[in-house]
């Protein structure tokens, strides 16, 4: 699943091309993805209209034009989405399809169909996209996302350092790749307690969190099954990998076993030397 990282490669290279780019129509598959496809509001709402932004918000873009309306998209499992040549040949999986002004297109593909395009019309969209994420925690690169926050949300749950990091209602955006990674560079074992980190462990997990989210994005996200960028180039985080998809293989740090497990429905890989379920072990 696209994470974070894949997320924002994907905004980034799909910025230069859309902005100030005028939409003339939208042709939509007829399939349905995670949700109905809105395919009749953006035909009578935003051809003609001017794209005037677009960002991310933990895993989605949001896309905004100059009459106010806009989309939110979420890529799902196998979602991808590029810039292409008007009149070029689509792909099965292409389910939306925006022709722009500089004949081309902006395609949103998606093989499993778990992604989705939400449609916002001008009236009230601020107040409706704010309301949208109203329960998504703060970006891990804020200043909302501090030690102080971090510490404090963990106080009130019982509940595994993995999972807290990546419940978007805590933090937006850490998936499961990413969680795997930081924990093990920070030392801490995936399966303390969050309420049981110390200020300092805080500082540093989060600290190395922002390095591995950093790295990962100037990487170009990581290639995992059907994960391409817009340009259509995979990236290659996955080579820096120093724990994920690593189980019965040696730690790179003490050489002992790495090991796999399911916390919370998720599949985790640690090195139980490495990463202690108690004490204060940190590497760089």
């Amino acid at each position: 699943m696209p994470e974070l990282p894949e997320v924002e490669v994907i905004c980034q290279g799909l910025l230069p091309h859309l902005i100030n780019r005028t939409i003339l129509s939208v042709y939509c598959s007829g399939k349905q993805l995670r949700t109905p496809v809105p395919c009749k509001e953006m035909q009578k709402e935003l051809c003609k209209k001017k794209i005037i932004s677009l960002s991310r918000r933990a895993k989605y873009l949001i896309l905004k034009t100059d009459c106010g309306g806009g989309l939110v998209f979420h890529l799902g499992m196998t979602g991808n989405m590029g810039i292409f040549k008007t009149g070029s040949v689509t792909k099965k999986h292409d389910h939306v399809c925006w022709e722009l002004d500089n004949k081309t297109e902006l395609r949103f593909n998606d093989t499993r169909r778990f992604g989705a395009v939400y449609f916002f019309p001008a009236k009230n969209i601020t107040k409706a996209i704010k309301q949208f994420f109203l329960n998504t925690g703060p970006e891990p690169f804020s200043r909302a996302c501090s030690v102080q926050y971090l510490s404090g949300q963990a106080s009130r749950r019982n509940i595994a350092i993995k999972q807290f990091i990546m419940d978007n209602h805590m933090v937006a955006g850490i998936g499961n790749i990413y969680a795997n990674e930081s924990l093990f560079r920070s030392g801490i074992h995936p399966e303390r307690a969050a309420s049981s980190l110390s200020d300092k462990e805080w500082k540093r997990l989060l600290t190395v969190i922002r390095k591995t989210l950093t790295h990962a994005i100037k990487c170009g996200g990581s290639t995992i099954s059907d994960f391409l960028g817009a340009s259509g180039d995979g990236g290659y985080f996955q080579i820096n990998f120093r724990i994920y998809g690593k189980a019965g293989e040696k730690c790179s740090e003490c050489g002992g076993l790495i090991m796999k497990k399911a916390i919370g429905g998720r599949a985790s890989f640690f090195c139980p030397v490495c990463q202690k379920i108690v004490g204060n072990h940190s590497r760089r």
